[in-house]
């Protein structure tokens, strides 16, 4: 059976190699992340609360990549072992926002270091400047994507 030249060859597909090291990346993150009783997700909530303090629970999922669902029930957990807390009115409309307590940036902390480690794994091995191009390449990609 032959493929068409409109087929995609997965030896040089960017889609398929860019889902590859997604793949690869976030089972690294997963495995450094997983003695300090995380997930990616779980460091995603923490990472973004840090340098977007009173994020909402939509704010929050959009950011991570995960449904509200599965973002509610994550800050629920967080906020029973004392690592967010979130206000228990809404300042303005329906959305609670949720901030950090000195245990989430503990916990943060031990976390960062663990994926900054797999980060530089992943570019060992590229230059300084094939790094900035990778960048360039990468948020061009996606706001090609977003825009259209």
């Amino acid at each position: 059976m032959s493929q068409g030249d409109d087929a995609i060859d997965l030896e040089t597909s960017m889609g398929y190699l860019l889902k590859e090291a997604s793949s690869a990346l976030r089972t690294a993150m997963e495995a450094a992340l997983r003695p300090l009783g995380m997930t990616v997700t779980h460091y995603s909530c923490l990472e973004l609360l840090a340098q977007r303090p009173g994020l909402s629970n939509s704010e929050l999922a959009r950011g991570a990549f995960v449904t509200r669902q599965s973002m509610n029930v994550l800050l629920q957990t967080l906020e029973r072992d004392g690592v967010v807390s979130r206000a228990t009115r809404a300042p303005v409309g329906k959305a609670l926002p949720t901030e950090l307590t000195a245990q989430g940036r503990r916990d943060l902390a031990a976390a960062t270091a663990a994926v900054r480690g797999v980060e530089l794994r992943m570019l060992d091995g590229m230059e300084v400047d094939e790094q900035v191009v990778a960048t360039r390449a990468l948020r061009s990609m996606v706001r090609a994507l977003r825009d259209s």
